[in-house]
């Protein structure tokens, strides 16, 4: 295997993914990602945990680097609440969020732990790390934090240097948690993919902070309201800006995306009252590449087939492309596996790319913001 490929999870076919305009969205809740982290550290194995909020949404459409770094995450629960509000808009079944900075309290209350779970905190400030390794330490024996580092100033590179690597893998934590600023901390988790040894990463920023006292959560109302971002402003003001500028463009995406989605999701379902196209896959092989032909509508109840012929597809460590010529229309929970099946094979070594695709397709894969996967440079 190329050394520069991502080994992916044996489960990423299985993971309940939808596409939300461009990056994958688990529909997942706590105590399932409590279940996952616990596998994950027991495994050994390595594991990105990204947290997608506003923010993560509006970088990504900007930044392909970024948007990778979410793309090849092993889970990607939904942090914030506008994602769960287009979700609804879109008909798509994530009722609720599974906050980052919720993760750490939930990890911390449970019981009949064999073992405690090794934290390691990489980021913020001494006195505020210091702070959140007391936190995570006090009157709890299922989390242990091992050590912090705060190199305080850097770019993604400077952050790179083997002197902080090398601390962070003598550690021997299973669960790395950066606080590097949204961006930065996800590229460097990116770019530091193989050195790592730590099982689990993930950035949480805000969560170090919250854990030190620092800074005040939103009251709980607050954040069932979806009003946990102004209240961050009251705590602090320099976040104005980035919450100024993620606003403005989720109303963009609203009017340009999201409402054109919502009401062919409308369309469709109204069509699948009157009976839907067959759907129909199909596996060839043509020499050096492996072809899947879809035929009808590909959404969320014809998953379950989908996976099998992924699956054998993927087992046979070729490139595969997908022929969408026949293909009547693509749901948010086919999209998502589209993108799973991409991890899959990217975690491999091979690519996948898209032939047949209409007119109508390609503004669907333009509305859902996976429009970057039929461009040459999105097969590897």
């Amino acid at each position: 295997m190329n050394e520069n490929t991502f080994t992916a999870a044996p489960d990423d076919l299985s993971r309940e993914t939808y596409c939300i305009l461009g990056i994958p969205i688990d529909a997942i809740e706590m105590p399932a990602v409590l279940r996952t982290i616990d596998a994950a550290a027991e495994s050994g194995r390595p594991f990105i945990l990204s947290t997608p909020n506003l923010n993560f949404l509006v970088t990504s459409q900007t930044d392909p680097e970024f948007r990778e770094s979410v793309l090849l995450s092993d889970l990607c629960p939904p942090d914030g609440m506008p994602i769960i509000w287009i979700a609804r808009l879109l008909g798509i079944p994530i009722k609720r969020r599974v906050a980052g900075s919720d993760i750490f309290p939930a990890l911390k209350a449970r019981s009949g732990l064999q073992r405690p779970l090794k934290i390691f905190l990489f980021g913020s400030t001494e006195p505020v790390a210091a702070a959140a390794a007391e936190q995570i330490n006090s009157n709890s024996v299922n989390l242990k934090c091992v050590g912090w580092l705060c190199p305080q100033f850097g770019n993604v590179d400077e952050l790179s240097e083997d002197r902080f690597i090398d601390r962070i893998n003598a550690s021997n934590a299973d669960f790395l948690m950066a606080a590097l600023g949204p961006r930065n901390g996800q590229l460097w988790l990116l770019r530091n993919h193989f050195r790592l040894r730590v099982p689990i990463r993930a950035h949480l920023g805000a969560t170090i902070n919250f854990l030190a006292g620092s800074v005040k959560r939103a009251p709980y109302l607050v954040q069932r309201l979806g009003l946990e971002w102004l209240y961050r402003i009251k705590e602090e003001p320099r976040l104005f800006g980035r919450y100024w500028h993620d606003g403005g463009v989720l109303l963009r995406l609203l009017l340009t995306r999201i409402l054109p989605l919502t009401i062919a999701a409308r369309w469709w379902q109204l069509r699948a009252d009157r009976g839907s196209h067959d759907f129909v896959i199909v596996e060839t092989h043509n020499g050096p590449n492996v072809t899947l032909s879809i035929s009808g509508d590909a959404t969320a109840k014809e998953v379950p087939r989908a996976i099998v012929a992924f699956r054998h597809a993927v087992a046979s460590q070729k490139p595969v492309a997908v022929d969408l010529s026949r293909t009547t229309a693509i749901d948010p929970r086919f999209f998502g596996l589209f993108l799973m099946l991409r991890k899959l094979l990217k975690g491999r070594g091979f690519g996948l790319h898209f032939v047949g695709v209409s007119r109508g397709l390609g503004r669907q894969f333009r509305l859902n913001g996976i429009d970057y996967l039929l461009t040459p440079s999105a097969q590897l």
